[in-house]
């Protein structure tokens, strides 16, 4: 009875990623993955449908304020109508998350979690299938193969780091790192264990190698091309991993090799703050944006700005913290992508004006930054600064403070410390902090606007992962729980 109950469970979850954009030919008309994917045109249309499904889920609120929010770089807006005017309340999707007392029975995250290992199968079916296409030309499948390692390489990645303990929690990364999947569920049902910390980000740095090994100069899909996994951003989320594995050498490598061989350049900062300002257009340092979903008729489904937009008395939930703005100093041109608006906000029971600090990076038609340029400096600063030399990483953290209008340093005091600050400083509201704060083994202090049950937790930290969900712990008897869940 159990065997039949995983299966039944097992091909429930099957049907339901099935109906997913990755099988939609047609706004509202369904296939099978056989029919799907029998020819080249039907696997673009299934990879199409992979990068819608991997930007709602990066792009989703959960994802996309986590690091930020947890670090303490974002507060909450007071809410603008209704019997709770003006009361400060965390956003419902995020609220036990927020507190650090998510529960494996009513995770705040089991879509994020669902979705995720969905994504994985999806891209599992597209390998699975790809080598066989008769109608495509070898270079043509193996930028497909090479387009579908990097989703799933990437997906493994954002779920190790919201369910599995930074690299160095223990010597030799031997502490639980996550399923790492590389069969679709079609291929067979199994029920797999978690790997090591160390074995899940080996199986994703392989995933990367291969599929830097297959690109060819340009995609099968059609949209803008700073939408898709290329070798360049792909380099770029492999020096990232790297980072976060603290492979100094190899984040260094890569790093640079972005930094000089990718052909972009930093924006300068005459043109700052305006291009953060465009609409439907990234930064054009950016080397990955999610592009933000659109109709037939270009009419736009979902933004960055559902999260951070403000439109008068119409405005988002989440806004910059005092914590994050009195970091940047006086004449720093990124506090220029900051603006205030006075919001109606109940203080001992009187409503009155306050003053909340919006962000101008997600406002309008905003996609989700994914890599770009500036973080490839920052990598290569902290890389260099760990494999003795800090004189080179002074000069990267240097670049970056010239763009903005911030003071130099002259030496190399502190120098750690001033690497991480403008990372937070430079990288706000685009994911990092959090995960900045654990690898560094650091707790979390929030100040300004935190209501959660726990504003400063000391490192380290079981509640630092969020729990894998009962839904999912229940369906494999082989995936183990987080400790203190």
């Amino acid at each position: 009875m159990k065997y039949l109950k995983y299966i039944t469970i097992a091909i429930l979850i099957f049907s339901v990623q099935s109906c997913s954009d990755f099988l939609e030919q047609e706004p509202g008309k369904k296939t099978s993955i056989d029919e799907l994917l029998q020819n080249k045109k039907g696997v673009l249309t299934a990879l199409n449908g992979l990068y819608r499904d991997v930007e709602a889920n990066t792009r989703g609120e959960r994802y996309a304020v986590y690091a930020d929010l947890q670090g303490g770089n974002i507060k909450f807006t007071p809410t603008s109508s209704g019997s709770s005017r003006g009361q400060i309340t965390p956003g419902t999707n995020i609220k036990d998350a927020y507190s650090f007392e998510d529960l494996a029975d009513t995770s705040n995250f089991q879509s994020f979690y669902d979705d995720g290992y969905n994504i994985i199968n999806e891209a599992n079916l597209i390998l699975e299938y790809t080598p066989s296409l008769s109608d495509a030309t070898d270079s043509e499948k193996n930028e497909i193969i090479a387009e579908a390692l990097t989703i799933r390489a990437y997906t493994h990645f954002l779920l190790s780091l919201i369910y599995s303990q930074n690299y160095g929690y223990t010597p030799n990364a031997s502490h639980l790192g996550i399923v790492y999947n590389t069969e679709s569920i079609k291929a067979g049902l199994k029920y797999p264990a978690r790997k090591t910390a160390a074995e899940t980000y080996s199986l994703i740095i392989n995933d990367l190698k291969t599929a830097l090994s297959n690109y060819s100069d340009s995609s099968g899909l059609t949209g803008p091309s700073y939408s898709f996994f290329n070798k360049n951003n792909t380099k770029a989320l492999l020096a990232r991993v790297y980072l976060h594995k603290n492979d100094w050498a190899n984040a260094y490598e890569t790093a640079n090799n972005v930094i000089t061989n990718s052909g972009f350049t930093l924006v300068n900062s005459s043109d700052l703050i305006a291009q953060w300002s465009q609409t439907d257009l990234p930064l054009s340092e950016t080397l990955l944006e999610f592009s933000i979903p659109k109709d037939s008729e270009g009419t736009v489904g979902a933004s960055m700005s559902s999260y951070f937009g403000y439109n008068g008395t119409n405005y988002a939930k989440y806004v910059a913290s005092n914590d994050l703005l009195d970091l940047y100093e006086t004449n720093d041109l990124r506090k220029q992508l900051f603006f205030t608006a006075s919001l109606s906000t109940l203080v001992n029971g009187v409503i009155v004006g306050a003053n909340y600090n919006f962000t101008t990076k997600f406002q309008d038609n905003a996609g989700y930054v994914a890599f770009r340029l500036s973080e490839m400096y920052l990598i290569r600063a902290e890389a260099a600064l760990e494999t003795n030399r800090p004189d080179l990483a002074m000069d990267d953290i240097n670049t970056i403070r010239a763009r903005a209008n911030a003071t130099l340093l002259t030496n190399t005091t502190n120098l750690k410390d001033n690497i991480q600050l403008e990372r937070r400083k430079e990288l706000c509201f685009e994911g990092h902090l959090f995960f900045d704060l654990t690898r560094h083994q650091k707790g979390i202090t929030r100040n300004d606007g935190c209501i959660a049950n726990n504003c400063s937790i000391t490192y380290p930290s079981l509640k630092f992962v969020l729990p894998i969900p009962t839904f999912n712990i229940n369906l494999n008897e082989n995936l183990q729980q987080n400790e203190s869940y």
